[in-house]
């Protein structure tokens, strides 16, 4: 109820200007612009919603009443518990710093402590509603609705580089987000620059060459993203010889590890937790054979790694579990590029960590089970490397520095 309502109040004119007193309060850092504002947004825009909410919370309790005598005490427990947002409102609004401490969690100032929650509202996820953008992230508590809408992440306006960008994937992904409205960057191997169809006409993508082992190069571009995509590779199919091997996990596995320990070495602020991210396409090698042995175990090899990664990552870290779509590295792929691409962008703005695009239907079974046990066995038997509170990222720049070497 209380999710619908934020929805409405940014769709309809009248309640706008009520809740627009919740937006113009805080400051970027989470600390409100003065204590008189602070006040009139509890009684323009809290106080109406808890209004809403208790009366349709009243009408959930007179349907049981009827309908379902045995179980409204349920219901009015639901009453109770929505009477408890009223009374800590009115609170607020009448000033008291106990009650806005204990009760507006979302809004507290501070340096943040982990990323965007996945299924709670944390301070950093809501912090993006207000700062990143006021069109998404609506949901209070849990995240559900956001989820169901597609507002739980917002790609208008950001900046979105992908790596292997001249292949089929790499531009498929390259028109979806720039038709989402973020502001793409190609990086390719090849001296070509990148071009799109877009609507009859071509549009030329800003494009950076780059060579695996040459990562350190895109130091200074990386600062400047918010979204890294890293989707380029190699398939040596049947090879087995040393050359394929060594050339099979430094572009597969180690040349991605280099571009997001370079990439999170960039996150430092509020800001950056919030927003940026990095993508990254592991495959359903993962859990499946790709009959291609080096493919396979060079794209393992980088889901542990990620897996492991993800337990102290300073933003979110999406996986990209793809099935066998057609393309240079694979011409006998049975799906379409664009449609996998497409899927990719939905499943993302839903804010899916493990986004599994595929026809096989054993992936989203064994997928899940196979992330969820490997990640608890590193997080039973390897030691945190969690940042200091005080937020020293000092490890961070100096695995920038290793990888620079």
């Amino acid at each position: 109820m209380r999710d619908a309502y934020h929805v409405l109040s940014h769709r309809v004119p009248f309640l706008y200007r009520q809740h627009v007193w919740h937006h113009r309060v805080f400051r970027r850092d989470l600390t409100f612009a003065s204590a008189d504002i602070y006040c009139k947004a509890q009684w323009h825009n809290d106080l109406p919603e808890c209004l809403v909410m208790l009366l349709l919370s009243f009408g959930a309790w007179y349907l049981c009443y009827w309908q379902t005598p045995t179980y409204q005490w349920a219901a009015l427990a639901g009453t109770a518990y929505t009477t408890m947002f009223l009374v800590s409102c009115i609170a607020r609004g009448s000033g008291s710093e106990w009650a806005r401490e204990a009760t507006d969690l979302t809004h507290m100032p501070g340096a943040f402590t982990s990323p965007p929650a996945r299924w709670f509202v944390n301070r950093t996820y809501h912090w993006r509603h207000h700062f990143d953008d006021d069109d998404a992230y609506f949901c209070g508590t849990f995240t559900l609705v956001d989820k169901l809408m597609g507002t739980a992440l917002a790609l208008k306006g950001k900046t979105i580089a992908v790596t292997g960008a001249s292949g089929t994937l790499g531009r498929s992904l390259l028109l979806h987000l720039h038709q989402a409205g973020a502001k793409v960057i190609a990086l390719s191997s090849q001296s070509e620059p990148v071009t799109l169809s877009v609507g009859g006409k071509t549009l030329a993508v800003k494009t950076v060459s780059w060579q695996v082992g040459q990562e350190a190069e895109l130091s200074q571009l990386l600062e400047k993203v918010d979204i890294l995509i890293l989707n380029h590779g190699i398939n040596v199919h049947g090879e087995r010889t040393p050359d394929a091997i060594a050339k099979s996990y430094q572009v597969n596995t180690f040349s991605s590890w280099r571009l997001m320990e370079m990439f999170l070495a960039t996150v430092r602020t509020n800001e950056d937790i919030a927003t940026k991210e990095v993508w990254i396409n592991t495959s359903e090698a993962e859990v499946s054979p790709a009959v291609s042995p080096l493919y396979e175990l060079s794209k393992r090899t980088l889901g542990d790694l990620i897996t492991l990664r993800r337990l102290d990552a300073p933003c979110v870290i999406r996986k990209l579990i793809l099935g066998p779509f057609k393309s240079n590295l694979n011409p006998i792929g049975v799906m379409n590029s664009d449609r996998v691409a497409k899927q990719i962008i939905a499943l993302a703005k839903r804010d899916v960590r493990n986004i599994i695009v595929t026809i096989n239907p054993l992936t989203y079974i064994l997928f899940p089970l196979k992330e969820f046990f490997v990640s608890l066995y590193f997080r039973l038997f390897s030691r945190s490397g969690n940042l200091s509170p005080s937020g020293d990222r000092s490890e961070s720049a100096k695995i920038k520095v290793e990888i620079e070497r």
